[in-house]
């Protein structure tokens, strides 16, 4: 009968923890006139063991010790002039409207190199930002300089000017596996430097809507606004993941459901030196064209089942045809990774560096075999007087990712020089091309090859905020 007073001071705990959880609740929703309630003594709190037949109760207190020094609150500011500010009459009529406003937001980051001053966060915490400041765990905040950002991986590098920084040492993501305990840190809400704990729940996550270029990790570890950007480590102290999205069908103010994901680490890690070392991003690609295998071009394959990317077109002078790439070949698998569709496929060319080696399961009139190539550099954007005189001043990029993944396919104008013949035809930065008289493309290097004939008349298909219309250039 020994253990019984153990017992009975766990039971007073717990009964404790209900109590505590009601207190607050009715703190919350009782009016402040309501009446005060008696103070109750529970006895037991102070009494909690610290160890149980000799050992120490496990804690995470001191590995957390180790990391959360270097995790940072950011705090980014976005200037927005007022579109009518530079209008005399707007002004005279309205003196006292301010001329321009600030947006705030609040994220997370990690301190991955103290020497260089190093801090890894979300693009999305500070996309458009004009200034972005960084609060250390010991209550310092310091102006942070901008050194680059991937919008289709979601991940953005700063510097902090300051030493006797402690970075976070970066784990092989690669080795995470399901069940694997996991500890998210950061700021959610802007309440302060917060913890929470779960377990990994799966690898590879790349089905998310509206997202870029994604391998996530999914864990329960409850991340919420405000931990974009912070870190997911194991329970070395060590960073496997970028805390970069919660899930809610409801939304992110109906509370966390368990579904939260991240950037893994070897991934950020490698986005990290490319942007450390220019600033942006050298993605590889194949140089083909896909489609999903359907049903009917399964049956007319002879395909056991309708899953793969189709080969529609091979580039010449692509990765894609120096490896053998034919037309009419499914692809079913690369680098050992499954693809069910062209979705698939693209997701795992995006996240390859440009000189990346790729091993491509292929099914070829019925039969398998194995196609080895070395990507290529992807182009990032191209003039529109290389493409048609009548583009010329305009500069086109690839959408971003997630509006790819929203539904749109097209390529971006990235820029318009004043006064040159693509202004004058009306052409305005970040319209969206969706269709064009050249003929049909779905991405920037289709919409290039789709000039390999210049057409006698140029009508683009533009849409524009949200609308959409047709423009004639001339």
């Amino acid at each position: 009968m020994r253990p019984l007073p153990t017992l009975l001071t766990l039971a007073a705990a717990a009964a404790f923890g209900g109590l505590a959880a009601t207190a607050i609740r009715d703190a919350v929703d009782v009016p402040a006139h309501a009446e005060p309630t008696t103070a109750i003594a529970i006895p037991g709190v102070a009494a909690l063991p610290v160890s149980v037949d000799g050992q120490l109760m496990p804690s995470l207190a001191p590995m957390l010790q180790r990391v959360t020094p270097s995790v940072v609150s950011v705090h980014s500011k976005q200037r927005i002039r007022n579109p009518f500010a530079d209008n005399p009459v707007f002004r005279r009529m309205y003196p006292n409207i301010p001329l321009e406003r600030f947006n705030e937001s609040l994220g997370s980051g990690v301190i991955v190199d103290a020497q260089r001053g190093y801090v890894l966060t979300n693009h999305h915490v500070i996309e458009g930002a004009t200034e972005v400041s960084v609060t250390l765990s010991d209550g310092r905040t310091l102006k942070a300089d901008f050194v680059g950002s991937d919008a289709d991986t979601d991940v953005a590098l700063m510097r902090i000017p300051v030493q006797n920084l402690r970075a976070i040492p970066l784990a092989n993501s690669g080795n995470l596996q399901v069940g694997d305990f996991v500890v998210a840190v950061g700021n959610p809400f802007g309440v302060g430097q917060t913890v929470t704990s779960g377990i990994v729940s799966a690898v590879g996550r790349s089905n998310l809507p509206g997202v870029g270029f994604q391998n996530f990790i999914q864990t329960d570890a409850s991340i919420n606004p405000g931990n974009s950007g912070g870190a997911l480590v194991n329970l070395k102290g060590e960073l496997v993941g970028i805390n970069t999205a919660s899930f809610n069908p409801q939304g992110s103010a109906a509370g966390n459901i368990g579904l939260g994901f991240a950037i893994p680490a070897n991934l950020a890690s490698d986005i990290m030196r490319q942007l450390a070392s220019g600033g942006a991003v050298r993605r590889g690609t194949l140089g083909i064209d896909t489609q999903d295998v359907s049903e009917r071009i399964a049956a007319s394959l002879g395909l056991d089942q309708a899953r793969g990317a189709a080969v529609t077109r091979v580039y010449p002078g692509s990765a894609a045809a120096s490896g053998g790439l034919q037309v009419g070949d499914v692809i079913v698998a690369a680098n050992g990774q499954r693809i069910d569709n062209s979705d698939a496929l693209r997701n795992f060319q995006g996240l390859q560096a440009a000189d990346a080696r790729v091993t491509l399961d292929v099914i070829r009139n019925g039969r398998e075999l194995q196609l080895v190539t070395g990507l290529r550099e992807q182009p990032r954007a191209f003039v529109g007087n290389a493409l048609d005189p009548r583009l010329a001043g305009a500069t086109f990029a690839e959408l971003p990712e997630a509006t790819r993944r929203a539904g749109l396919a097209g390529v971006i104008v990235e820029k318009v020089e004043r006064n040159s013949r693509a202004a004058q035809n009306n052409l305005r930065e970040k319209d969206l091309i969706t269709a064009s008289s050249s003929g049909q493309f779905s991405d920037l290097p289709s919409f290039r090859a789709s000039f390999s004939r210049q057409p006698t008349q140029l009508i683009l298909r533009v849409q524009r905020g949200n609308r959409s219309g047709e423009l004639l250039m001339q």
